[in-house]
């Protein structure tokens, strides 16, 4: 069985993806497993300790399930109690590698995590965690802004910059759209100086069919010197349930999108959930049959 990981702060903007997250564990019937990363010191001084010096170890993990399951049920109600929903609490120095560590024992499929609404985009690339965990998780990164309401996958728009690794990441997004039925826009942005790379898409298109048997993929081309406004005004028009972007090794005209300058754009482009995936380990990838 497939496995979703959620990695929760108990923050309010993690909130949205626990809801997310348990909404597409029904759809997709996975299994999904709920994680918090601690630190042993968290426990000192917190209210409820009968002892001023605990064992910190059985303590702290007492603590913080007790703390878990209730954030849980406040949000959720008893839905987390079935077999196919697991709690875990990690301790780790670093929240990073907590979460990583948790998903490579797990064989995740995705990794949820929430970012906040107002700047959605702006969070993912610029928040430590998040920008951090892209760059090194084991599996793709879905982040949930918390002003987002699950709705059914029915449109997903990938941007593309005809490279190899694409083809990779959009043969792995068909085996998660076959589970939706979903359309996949395959989108790529010109600007008039560089034209000249619009030849590639009918190439690019012709070896993406080669390489995926998926008949629900769509090509699209715009020419535009406002790349970041043409991308968010076409996420409107067909009113995109998950936008996707890979993490690419050059720098090509998407990773050129979210240069600093452009960053602070980002507050505008709303509540639309990014899956991130990242080029370099798009061969170990955990979009297999689950141990």
């Amino acid at each position: 069985m497939k496995t979703i990981l959620y990695a929760t702060d108990y923050s309010d903007n993690s909130v949205a993806a626990l809801k997310y997250a348990h909404k597409m564990r029904e759809q997709m019937e996975t299994r999904l497993v709920i994680v918090h990363v601690f630190e042993y010191p968290t426990v000192l001084g917190m209210e409820g300790l009968d002892e001023p010096f605990p064992h910190l170890e059985k303590d702290a993990y007492k603590l913080h399930r007790t703390k878990l399951e209730k954030f849980c049920t406040e949000h959720m109600g008893n839905a987390w109690e079935v077999p196919n929903i697991q709690l875990e609490t990690v301790e780790d120095k670093s929240v990073l590698n907590g979460i990583i560590a948790t998903a490579d024992e797990w064989h995740a499929y995705l990794i949820v995590v929430g970012v906040k609404g107002e700047s959605g985009l702006r969070e993912v690339i610029m928040g430590s965690t998040t920008k951090h965990l892209i760059e090194k998780a084991p599996c793709p990164i879905l982040a949930i802004p918390s002003d987002a309401n699950y709705m059914p996958i029915k449109t997903i728009v990938y941007g593309t910059d005809f490279e190899n690794e694409d083809i990779y990441a959009i043969r792995k997004l068909a085996e998660m759209a076959k589970q939706f039925d979903a359309e996949i826009k395959v989108i790529h942005i010109t600007t008039v100086k560089d034209l000249a790379r619009a030849n590639q898409m009918e190439g690019f298109k012709n070896l993406l069919q080669q390489k995926v048997e998926y008949e629900r993929i769509e090509f699209v081309h715009l020419v535009s010197e406002n790349i970041f406004d043409s991308l968010r005004n076409y996420l409107r028009d067909v009113d995109a349930d998950l936008v996707v972007l890979l993490e690419r090794k050059k720098k090509g005209i998407f990773k050129k999108l979210f240069h600093r300058d452009l960053v602070k754009k980002m507050e505008t482009y709303g509540n639309i959930p990014l899956l991130s995936f990242r080029g370099s380990n798009h061969q170990i990838f955990y979009f297999k049959k689950a141990l």
